[in-house]
């Protein structure tokens, strides 16, 4: 039983992840065996180098924490065992692992999350579970911004270009 300064420092520690976090993930994981949660946890752990976090709490430190912050509009999740997953960078990649072992484990189910101050439903979850990592999105980005600027550029040397091209021809015909 956790004593009354204990469940106030998990209210404060929560309250300031809640708001830093760039998304908050909630799951039931009812039915999940240790072994699977503690796997689950490792995944989390290494592929998150510390930007995930993933912890059981109970819904009363929830409730509390979130007052005041953008998770007061996910207060109607926090029921049933609970588990937040935090990220604090990417919030594809966490969404990514946590569709994955939902898959895998029909048990652990999504109840809904917080993505930049907007509530989303697990439907949304699975939906950016489905988006390329945010690397290959910038990679795009940059790539359909240069695209223009590398056809101005080749409209401005190809006039240059025929007019050496038509020389070269030339003198190869007076040679010949």
């Amino acid at each position: 039983m956790l004593t009354r300064e204990q469940k106030e420092h998990q209210v404060a520690e929560l309250t300031e992840k809640f708001g830093r976090a760039t998304c908050v993930y909630l799951a039931d994981y009812r039915g999940i065996d240790v072994k699977a949660a503690n796997q689950l946890r490792g995944r989390i752990r290494g592929e998150g180098q510390g930007e995930f976090e993933y912890r059981v709490a109970k819904n009363t430190v929830l409730r509390r924490a979130s007052v005041d912050t953008d998770a007061a509009g996910i207060v109607e999740c926090f029921s049933g065992p609970t588990a937040v997953a935090i990220s604090f960078g990417d919030p594809l990649r966490l969404a990514r692992i946590l569709v994955d072992f939902a898959k895998d484990h029909e048990a652990f189910e999504l109840k809904g999350g917080l993505l930049e101050g907007h509530p989303i439903d697990e439907v949304q979850i699975a939906a950016l579970a489905t988006l390329p990592p945010l690397e290959v999105l910038r990679a795009r980005i940059v790539g359909l911004v240069q695209a223009p600027a590398t056809k101005i550029a080749r409209l401005l040397t190809e006039p240059g270009a025929q007019l050496a091209r038509a020389l070269a021809a030339r003198g190869e015909q007076g040679e010949g």
